[in-house]
């Protein structure tokens, strides 16, 4: 059965990997499927710094991605299981989460070594679903679009944290830094702001976050968090009102144990970057977030604290990451490129106009529901 391969490579990290090493990763990834390619030829694409992928589409119907893990994630077979699983429970419920299949093997995944450029490692591999739609980073963020992405995040968490695995524990993560729990981490890394205009606006928002929601977490409801809902990891597809809908949620590699309010503020933060008037993009995400989830009083007066607080993640953590992988710098610096005037935007609005912004938007659409 012929196939074609759209090898997904990564322009600022280098991956050798022989395409006969490819084509037998699939091979016996589609034993079990019964499907066995025999011709394939191969397009460039474009992709994500991390792990490597190839699409992988079949003639006479099924698509895939065949997805190799970095070598560092590879290490922790269990924290994938983890997250393979969440992806399919996900899926049962009715989220479009991708799924994995079994190899000839009858596992989800397999533990190969191989060189990819740095000697011979070993590497998770899996055969996906592939999910069809193009990152809600590319499309015009409407009222109605946003919306759509709070209720999605608020039932995806909600699902989550009905989930069940003998490995669960392994999400608690406690010293993740990018966990919205850990925010006072930052302050190891704040060095590399050293000059920069902004390093007093992102010590002021972490003294914000001491003093005003870790004093208060204990209220915050607990729940497992996707980690990562952002403007790249959301896909979309046309629907039949001439807007999009959501066809997608992609990368649980972030997942953690933390609270139901921190990933409302992520989903709000990155789809911020992507708006023309970021302020405005707090009401329809809440509005959508609050039909499935409604905040308590405390996680609605931390909510402010927390978007800027996942600002300053972003933007530290990637300039600290592009130090150590300035090859990665053109992916890893996106979001805090966009962020930078938002943040200062937000801190010089205040809490209490911000607020009522997002609050007066959101209860405004929920009325015209």
């Amino acid at each position: 059965m012929p196939f074609y391969i759209i090898v997904i490579f990564n322009p600022n990290r280098m991956w050798i990997l022989s395409f006969s090493r490819v084509v037998n990763l699939i091979r016996s990834a589609h034993a079990a499927a019964r499907h066995v390619p025999r011709s394939f030829p191969v397009l460039p694409h474009n992709a994500s710094y991390d792990d490597q992928n190839f699409y992988v589409s079949c003639m006479e119907g099924g698509e895939y991605v065949l997805k190799i893990m970095n070598s560092e994630d590879s290490k922790n077979p269990s924290m994938i299981e983890v997250q393979t699983y969440a992806m399919s429970v996900l899926h049962q419920n009715g989220l479009p989460a991708q799924t994995a299949l079994r190899n000839a093997a009858g596992q989800l995944m397999s533990l190969e070594e191989m060189d990819c450029g740095n000697g011979v490692r070993k590497y998770l591999v899996r055969l996906l679903t592939y999910l069809p739609g193009t990152t809600i980073s590319k499309v015009p963020l409407t009222p109605q679009l946003l919306y759509e992405t709070g209720k999605m995040a608020a039932r995806m968490d909600q699902i989550l944290q009905k989930m069940e695995h003998p490995h669960l524990g392994l999400l608690e993560r406690e010293n993740f830094i990018w966990s919205l729990s850990n925010v006072l981490q930052l302050e190891a890394h704040l060095n590399i702001l050293e000059g920069d205009p902004l390093e007093e606006v992102v010590k002021s928002v972490i003294h914000q976050y001491k003093t005003s929601v870790t004093p208060k977490r204990s209220n915050f409801r607990k729940c497992i968090n996707h980690g990562d809902f952002n403007d790249l990891n959301v896909l979309v597809q046309p629907d039949e009102s001439d807007g999009h809908r959501i066809s997608g949620i992609l990368d649980f590699g972030d997942m953690n144990s933390g609270y139901y309010i921190h990933e409302l503020a992520i989903a709000i933060m990155y789809m911020m970057t992507e708006h023309p008037e970021p302020v405005e993009v707090g009401g329809p995400v809440l509005a959508g977030w609050e039909s499935v989830l409604p905040l308590n009083e405390t996680e609605r007066d931390c909510l402010y604290v927390l978007v800027l607080s996942r600002f300053c993640q972003s933007m530290v953590l990637a300039r600290h990451t592009v130090r150590m992988h300035p090859e990665n710098a053109e992916y890893l610096m996106i979001s805090s490129r966009r962020g930078v005037h938002i943040l200062r935007q937000l801190w010089e609005l205040g809490k209490e106009q911000v607020e009522k912004v997002w609050f007066q938007s959101a209860a405004q659409f929920g009325d015209k529901l």
